[in-house]
C-alpha cells in the first residue's frame, strides 16, 4: 500500500491565541477488512457484520512506514512523526498535532506535505477573531448499525465519528423496526456514554421507516426517548410523541420514488423544522431537469412533487441539514461508492454533513441550534458560510420588509464556482465566483416572495445549502 494523501480537520473558528489541535490521517487505497480475533483492527466481517446489502467494511488509513510529514502553518514548518492509532494495537497513521495557535486574526489554512511523494493537502478554512460570536461545529445525524441493515455496532460508529472522521457531533439513527426495547435502552446508553460536554455531542435518535408517509428521523433533546415503529405507530403518533418529548423530526431522501415523502400527507410545523436535503442517496433539493447535479438515482430514482423545493413552495418552513444515511460503518467519511456490489451503490454519492452555529459544543446547544435552524448542509465539505437579509440570519423569519439587503459570504480551501440565490422555486440571482473567499452584497425591493435560500457550488463539484430565510408580512 502507498500513501495517497491526507484527511484533515481543524476548528472552523478560533479566537486569537487560542490553542487547538490539528487532526489528520494518512490515506491509502480503500481495502476490505476481514474478520478474526487477535488481528489488527478494525475487524468487521464476523457473524454480526454480514451486511444484508452485500457490502463490506473498507478501511483507507495507511499503516506502513512513513517519513516525517511537514505541517506548514503561517510560514512555519513543523515535522511530525508521533502517530497513534484508535484501538488497542492499531498501527494506522493518525496524527494529532496539539498546542497550535494563531496570534493574529484573519483567514487561515494549514498545509500538510508528504515529502517522499510531494502530495499536499490543505485543511478546511479557519477564521481567527478577537472575540468570536459563535463557533461552527460539524456532524452527521444519520447512521445505521448492524442491528438493522448497516455495519458495525453503536460503540464502533461513535468511535469512528469522533476519532476517524473528526466530527464534533453524531447520532446513530437506526431503523427502529428492527430494534427491541432492550436494545433501544442500550442504544440510548451508548449515546449517553459518548456524550462529553465541551468535546463531543451525541443525540438520542431513531429512524421511523414508513414507505407511505415517508421516512422520518426523530431526535430527542435529553438522555432518552420513546422508540417508535412504523406499522405500529402511525405518523400522528410520531408527531404526538415528538411534541411530548420536545423532539425534532427530520424527513429525508424525500424525492425518492420508493422511500420518499409525499408532502401532502403529513407535516407538523411545531416539530418538523428541518429537512435532510442531501445524503449518500443524493440531493432532494430539486429535480435533475431543474439543474440538480446529484439527483437521486438509486431505488427507482426521483419522484416529481417530492423535492424539498416543493415543500418550501407549499409553505413548509424547513432548515437544511446534510446527513450520511450510511450503511458502511464509516459515519462522516463513508466509502459507499467504492463498494463492488450491489449495483445500486454505483448510484450513490459522497455523504452529507451538517454545520451548526453555537457558542460551545454540547448536546443542548447542538439540539437548540438545530431547532432554531442555525445550520446548513454540505456534501461533506467544511466551508465557512454566511447568508443574511437585513441582518436577519439564515434559518430565521424576516418580518415586514420593504427593501431587502442581501449579504452572502464564504471561505473554502477549494475555489468556489457559482453562488445561487433561490426563491419560490426558481433562481433569483446567480453569481460566478472563481475565488476561495467572497462577499456578495446587493439590494432588491420585496415583491411578495415566500423565502430565499442559497446554494453554494465549488469547482470540484461539491455543494452546500444555506437554510432559508422566510418572509412574513
Amino acid at each position: 500500500m502507498k500513501v495517497k494523501g491526507f484527511y484533515t480537520s481543524a476548528p472552523s473558528i478560533l479566537s486569537v491565541g487560542e490553542e487547538f489541535t490539528l487532526k489528520f490521517k494518512v490515506l491509502t487505497e480503500p481495502h476490505p477488512v476481514g474478520w478474526g480475533c487477535y488481528v489488527k483492527p478494525p475487524t468487521l466481517n464476523g457473524l454480526f457484520n454480514l451486511s444484508p446489502r452485500g457490502i463490506k467494511y473498507l478501511d483507507n488509513v495507511y499503516d506502513g512506514d512513513i517519513e516525517d510529514v511537514v505541517i506548514e502553518i503561517e510560514g512555519r514548518k513543523i515535522k511530525f512523526s508521533n502517530y497513534s492509532g484508535v484501538f488497542f494495537g492499531d498501527k494506522r497513521r493518525f496524527g494529532r498535532v496539539q498546542g497550535l495557535r494563531f496570534n493574529e486574526p484573519g483567514i487561515k489554512f494549514i498545509r500538510l506535505i508528504h515529502p517522499e511523494t510531494g502530495i499536499e493537502t490543505y485543511s478546511n478554512p479557519i477564521i481567527v477573531e478577537e472575540n468570536p460570536k459563535y463557533r461552527i461545529y460539524w456532524g452527521d445525524l444519520h447512521s445505521q448499525t448492524f442491528f438493522s441493515d448497516g455495519l458495525r455496532c453503536p460503540e464502533e460508529l461513535y468511535t469512528f465519528a469522533k476519532e476517524e472522521a473528526f466530527l464534533d457531533f453524531f447520532s446513530v439513527s437506526d431503523h427502529s423496526e428492527w430494534i427491541t426495547n432492550r436494545q433501544w435502552d442500550y442504544f440510548c446508553s451508548v449515546a449517553n456514554d459518548f456524550n462529553e460536554q465541551g468535546k463531543f455531542a451525541t443525540l438520542i435518535a431513531e429512524e421511523w421507516t414508513d414507505h407511505k408517509a415517508g421516512h422520518r428521523n426523530i431526535y430527542y433533546p435529553d438522555n432518552t426517548g420513546r422508540i417508535l415503529r412504523a406499522g405500529i405507530d402511525n405518523i400522528d403518533t410520531v408527531y404526538s410523541v415528538a411534541r411530548k418529548y420536545g423532539a425534532l423530526i427530520i424527513p429525508h431522501h424525500s424525492a425518492n420514488k420508493i422511500m420518499g415523502v409525499n408532502w401532502n400527507l403529513s407535516y407538523d410545523p411545531q416539530v418538523e423544522v428541518l429537512v435532510e436535503i442531501y445524503s449518500v442517496w443524493g440531493s432532494s433539493e430539486l429535480g435533475a431537469d431543474e439543474g440538480n447535479t446529484r439527483p437521486i438515482k438509486a431505488m427507482g430514482g426521483e419522484q416529481k412533487g417530492q423535492h424539498v423545493i416543493d415543500a418550501l413552495n407549499m409553505g413548509y418552513r424547513f432548515g437544511f441539514v446534510g446527513g450520511g444515511d450510511i450503511h458502511d460503518g464509516r459515519p462522516g467519511d463513508e466509502l459507499h461508492n467504492m463498494q463492488e456490489q450491489p449495483d445500486d451503490y454505483k448510484n450513490l454519492y459522497r455523504q452529507g454533513i451538517t454545520a451548526v452555529k453555537v457558542k460551545s459544543i454540547g448536546r443542548e446547544n447542538i439540539f437548540n441550534a438545530l431547532y432554531q435552524r442555525k445550520c446548513y448542509a454540505t456534501s461533506n465539505i467544511k466551508p465557512i458560510l454566511n447568508f443574511s437579509i437585513n441582518d436577519v440570519e439564515s434559518g430565521s423569519i424576516l418580518v415586514n420588509a420593504r427593501k431587502l439587503h442581501f449579504e452572502i459570504s464564504g471561505v473554502s480551501e477549494v475555489l468556489f464556482d457559482r453562488i445561487v440565490v433561490m426563491s419560490d422555486g426558481k433562481i433569483y440571482k446567480s453569481f460566478n465566483i472563481k475565488k476561495n473567499q467572497f462577499k456578495i452584497e446587493f439590494e432588491q425591493n420585496y415583491c411578495g416572495e415566500q423565502y430565499f435560500y442559497v446554494r453554494i457550488e465549488r469547482e470540484d463539484g461539491e455543494i452546500a445549502w444555506l437554510s432559508p430565510i422566510f418572509m412574513e408580512v
